[in-house]
């Protein structure tokens, strides 16, 4: 071989060197290209969304209305505050549907009683509200709310505030409940109760009929008729006047004796304290 001919020789070797580590370098570019531009698989999750069956946290929509769905979520009274709430209940108390047509009497006592304190209902309030027969006592819980409870402390009925001296409530067998006090209970004037009553007894049948007229007499009482055929029991208390007092319907005869009554139904009254033997004062 010719001196000319080795280095021709060596040079075509270094270039096929070339040659091939240019090749080598072009597939590993061309490789990371395909790699680049090849689609994600679609089996894998997308780490950017959250799943739709992860609960979410406190932090979300809930803890913007904390109450949305939990309507039990508020803040409890403070201690002194529910003391006051209680003290405010004792007294008497009207009890009765949305349409006021029927209405007894609740006497919330001090005296303890079991889960809360004594609670006297008025005789005629089963027979109007079933639900009232086991009711012997009552108390006002850390919300404000009164709770109506049988012999075991167990609540029978609950009421809620609805404005100073007035709750209401609802039960699927009888409907609404107002309870107010008597104090906010409308007072009928004299000229309400003007017109002509029968004094029923017992089993309702009427025993005598009176006149309650709007003209006074001596003494500042009302003007009272009795209608002839008058049951004994009326004629020997003999009522020549009325008056209303404090709410409630006041009977009057000569010798200073009276017959006190109060409302239980529209145009309804009964004589009170109540007796074996019902008295009852009804609008003709």
């Amino acid at each position: 071989m010719t001196p000319c001919g080795a280095r021709a020789s060596v040079m075509c070797m270094r270039a096929g060197k070339y040659v091939i580590v240019a090749a080598f370098a072009a597939s590993l570019c061309g490789g990371a290209a395909l790699a680049q531009q090849a689609p994600p698989k679609t089996d894998q999750p997308k780490t950017d969304q959250p799943k739709t069956d992860q609960p979410q946290s406190l932090e979300g929509a809930g803890a913007d209305h904390p109450q949305a769905d939990n309507p039990q979520a508020q803040n409890p009274q403070p201690p002194a505050k529910a003391e006051d709430a209680a003290t405010a209940m004792i007294g008497t108390w009207e009890f009765s549907n949305a349409d006021h047509n029927k209405v007894c009497r609740f006497s919330f006592r001090s005296e303890t009683a079991s889960g809360g304190r004594r609670l006297d209902v008025e005789k005629n309030c089963p027979s109007l509200f079933p639900s009232t027969k086991d009711i012997s006592g009552w108390a006002v819980d850390n919300y404000g709310n009164l709770r109506l409870l049988d012999k075991q402390g167990d609540a029978v009925i609950e009421l809620t505030e609805v404005e100073s001296g007035m709750y209401d409530g609802f039960s699927p067998g009888e409907g609404r409940y107002i309870l107010q006090t008597t104090a906010a209970v409308p007072v009928h004037s004299a000229e309400d109760m003007a017109g002509d009553w029968a004094i029923a007894r017992g089993s309702g049948k009427p025993i005598c009929t009176l006149t309650l007229a709007n003209n006074p007499t001596t003494g500042g009482a009302l003007a009272l008729r009795l209608k002839a055929g008058c049951d004994p029991l009326v004629t020997r208390f003999n009522p020549t006047a009325w008056r209303m007092q404090e709410g409630a319907l006041m009977l009057l005869s000569a010798r200073g004796q009276s017959w006190q009554f109060e409302e239980t139904e529209p145009d309804t009254w009964q004589r009170v304290p109540e007796s074996a033997d019902p008295i009852q004062l009804v609008r003709q």
